[in-house]
């Protein structure tokens, strides 16, 4: 695990308190065979947190797969579209727009004329992806979105399916099939059902697949992505964050049948989708279902990143790609919204030697949680004492995250708001399904640790590092230097004693 030391010199812009000071913002343009969109991030940088997206759903690759052209009023509605986000590029003050086009462009008899009029229109070069470039940048994406993928990455558009397997960093050999909803809207003749034998078809000896076996199956595109939130509809699931959302693959396939076989006005939550998706939803679902026939992987995760963010990726140098993403995220949470940034790095530190001391079994995905919750325990702050758990909890558990599935989410956004509100407390019931036995305990432990932390150190650097608390033989420690003495109260005692209680132990205070 790489947690670097960050500098002394502040991140925060002076003249945007909210915003890191990492130079101008980058944005990614995307011609796709559905949509055509603009992604604005605050920066290069490990985690990317965007600060604007706007999308056209132009259509580009409606009939390509059966004209062998653009149709013309997409090219006009994609003109348009260009034609807006390069004004906003300027408003925004862009320093890096890269603009790349897909499967219509790629394929479409009148791809080059079209390609030509939307240089003109962005005011920028235009890279046009081969199919394997798109599985591959793709597969980066989910790289750089999760911690230690292990799979094979989907990234489903209107022409195409891009299939690329992921363990790690490491990628396979991508594949793309012409699999897009649109694409098989047209070769199907509008019929789902046709439209199952043209994809298993495709799917016959598809390399990729052969290894998913057991494994997860990460699913990138607007289609999947709306089916996933359909999925949570269904089951009044307490998030509404995509990325990282889990369906079990016997799930899935009960679902995706369902989608496949009713009307898709009539599914539960169908308003959460705009209309001009609504008509792809059951040839993603046949392309999924078929995946999930063939390939029988473990689970669906779903990606909220994909080929933009797998551009970013790559341009990071090899020692930024190593970070982790959730760590560099909270750091920069810590950064932007804490009282003093050094004190979450400070609780680390401490909760490190308390855990060695408890010799709890602690894995090493649990302790980058642990670390993730100590960087992110005081950006609520400046929120009214009363409702500090509430609104930590609520930024912590529907933040723009990477290398996190929800179970982690619910173990930060718990342990944040046991630290304000006590480990008695009764924190959110729905968040609380979301976490283990074991996880809901570590939380409690932890939000119960740094209660007694912050307390001793008013959320401010110096004090942790010689005030430390461990566990020795059937007592908790907590030993205060004779400069600090006087801060030995009865409330300490009582945070302490509540700390002790959660971990069997009976508290001591060595003051002096």
């Amino acid at each position: 695990m790489n947690i670097s030391r960050p500098s002394k010199k502040s991140l925060a812009k002076p003249d945007a308190p909210g915003r890191l000071a990492i130079g101008k913002p980058v944005a990614i343009v995307d011609i796709g065979s559905n949509s055509v969109r603009l992604v604005a991030y605050e920066g290069l940088r490990r985690s990317v947190t965007p600060i604007f997206n706007d999308k056209l759903l132009a259509g580009l690759g409606r009939g390509v797969a059966t004209t062998g052209k653009l149709p013309r009023d997409g090219v006009e509605k994609a003109l348009g579209a260009l034609r807006r986000f390069r004004v906003l590029c300027g408003i925004l003050q862009i320093g890096d727009v890269h603009v790349i086009a897909t499967a219509a462009a790629r394929d479409a008899l009148n791809g080059k004329e079209f390609l030509a009029a939307a240089r003109e229109a962005i005011g920028a070069p235009i890279e046009l992806l081969s199919g394997k470039r798109e599985a591959e940048l793709a597969a980066l994406g989910v790289v750089s979105g999760f911690y230690k993928p292990d799979g094979v990455s989907g990234d489903l558009g209107g022409g195409s399916l891009e299939l690329n397997e992921v363990k790690g960093s490491r990628l396979g050999r991508g594949v793309t099939l012409p699999l897009g909803g649109l694409a098989l809207t047209d070769v199907s003749g509008k019929s789902p059902k046709r439209a199952v034998k043209i994809v298993r078809d495709a799917l016959e000896g598809c390399k990729p697949l052969e290894s998913l076996k057991g494994r997860s199956f990460y699913a990138i595109g607007g289609t999947w992505r709306a089916l996933a939130r359909l999925h949570m509809r269904q089951r009044n699931y307490p998030l509404n964050v995509m990325h990282g959302y889990v369906i079990p693959a016997r799930d899935a396939a009960d679902f995706l049948a369902l989608v496949e076989r009713i009307n898709t006005d009539a599914l539960i939550g169908i308003e959460s989708v705009p209309a001009a998706r609504r008509p792809l939803l059951a040839y993603g679902a046949v392309v999924l279902d078929e995946i999930l026939r063939r390939a029988k992987p473990r689970e669906v995760v779903v990606s909220a990143l994909g080929v933009r963010e797998g551009l970013l990726f790559e341009r990071l140098d090899a020692a930024q790609r190593r970070l982790d993403p959730l760590i560099s995220a909270a750091r920069d949470l810590n950064v932007l919204r804490s009282r003093a940034p050094a004190h979450g790095e400070e609780l680390c530190l401490w909760t490190d030697d308390f855990m060695r001391s408890t010799h709890f079994d602690e894995t090493e995905g649990e302790k980058r949680l642990r670390h993730a919750a100590c960087l992110l325990a005081d950006i609520g702050w400046r929120a009214h004492p009363d409702y500090r758990g509430e609104q930590s909890l609520n930024i912590i558990a529907n933040a723009a995250f990477g290398g996190i599935d929800h179970e982690g989410r619910a173990f930060l956004a718990l342990a944040t708001s046991y630290r304000h509100l006590g480990p008695d407390a009764d924190v959110n019931p729905q968040i609380r399904t979301l976490a283990s036995a074991r996880i809901l305990d570590r939380a409690h432990i932890l939000g119960a640790a740094m209660r007694v932390g912050y307390l001793m150190s008013a959320a401010m650097p110096g004090v942790l590092p010689v005030c430390p608390m461990r566990c020795v033989k059937n007592k908790l420690l907590l030993i205060v230097p004779p400069k600090y003495a006087a801060l030995v109260n009865e409330r300490l005692h009582g945070r302490l004693k509540q700390m002790a209680r959660l971990i069997g132990r009976e508290a001591e205070v060595r003051a002096g």
